[in-house]
């Protein structure tokens, strides 16, 4: 039973386990971030955290303990001279573990561990936020229609909007010439309707010097007749 054991054995023995945490630490005071799998990274950071803590108080004493667990006269001489004022304002939390992926070869999960004081910016990590199905990687996708006006639409925009004064000037042309159509129109109808008159007025008159003679021979024929009385 591993009742209160919480560490991760990593498949390895004791000592083994031990000197691989030993050596993950001194390459992570060396070089302030190193690649390594998830499990091995989850491991290492509650291993080097409390030796940066003490670090911090450089005594002989906390040398020695440090030197116990990272098994190197330069790693400690960095950490306490190095390390210590990098991150001597900081009350914890000295490291930082970033997921990268699996692993081609293996699929094992990969990620960087790093002191937080040396790297402040977060690297870009192996995915790329966008999900994939396994049908492919959708290059047959249909594309979006741009509907942004292209610089021939926007060229011949003004040209419509100019045409539009045209369009109107013409239309009132054509209401002019229909209005003068039907004045001309009606000019014509007066025309016809005087000239009717006149046809009417002369056949009146005409009928009248007809009738007059008429009258004139009825008379001359009473004077004759009371001639011959």
């Amino acid at each position: 039973m591993r009742h209160r054991n919480k560490g991760a054995k990593l498949g390895r023995t004791q000592a083994h386990r031990k000197a691989t945490l030993a050596s993950l630490s001194s390459a992570l005071i060396e070089h302030k971030k190193i690649t390594t799998t998830l499990p091995k990274a989850k491991a290492l950071r509650p291993f080097i955290e409390p030796l940066i803590t003490r670090a911090k108080v450089d005594s002989t004493h906390n040398r020695r303990q440090v030197f116990r667990h990272l098994r190197s006269k330069d790693a400690v001489d960095s950490l306490f001279f190095d390390v210590a004022e990098v991150v001597g304002d900081r009350p914890g939390g000295y490291t930082r573990i970033i997921k990268l992926g699996r692993r081609p070869g293996d699929g094992a999960e990969m990620a960087m561990i790093e002191l937080v004081d040396y790297n402040d910016v977060k690297p870009e990590t192996g995915s790329s936020g966008r999900s994939r199905t396994r049908r492919g990687s959708g290059k047959g996708r249909r594309k979006k229609k741009d509907t942004t006006p292209t610089a021939s639409q926007e060229s011949t925009t003004p040209d419509a909007e100019a045409d539009e004064p045209a369009a109107d000037a013409t239309a009132a042309d054509l209401v002019d010439e229909e209005a003068t159509g039907e004045e001309a129109a009606g000019e014509e109808a007066a025309t016809e309707t005087g000239a009717a008159d006149e046809d009417t007025q002369d056949t009146t008159g005409e009928a009248t010097d007809a009738e007059t003679p008429t009258a004139e021979a009825s008379d001359a024929e009473a004077d004759d007749q009371k001639k011959d009385a």
